[in-house]
């Protein structure tokens, strides 16, 4: 028989090392909690400001006349 037709013999094969993990980018979580802080500051704001106006409005609906109050500081 010639050689032409054999494989080499075959060597054992290590088990593949384990990948390491790519570290976890956190960036989603930041943008995730900045837009929760934005909404949330944005949501007080529209509290103060919608406040103010029911209060001007009930006032005015009730008849009174001073519900604005007018800044009459001296002007320099």
């Amino acid at each position: 028989m010639n050689d032409q037709g054999r494989h080499p013999p075959l060597e054992p094969q290590q088990p593949p090392q384990p990948r390491k993990p790519a570290p976890e980018s956190r960036r989603g979580a930041v943008l995730g909690l900045l837009i929760a802080v934005l909404l949330v500051v944005v949501g007080l704001i529209l509290v103060k400001v919608l406040g103010d106006a029911g209060r001007l409005q009930d006032c005015a609906m009730s008849g009174r006349t001073n519900c604005a109050p007018i800044d009459s500081a001296p002007s320099q």
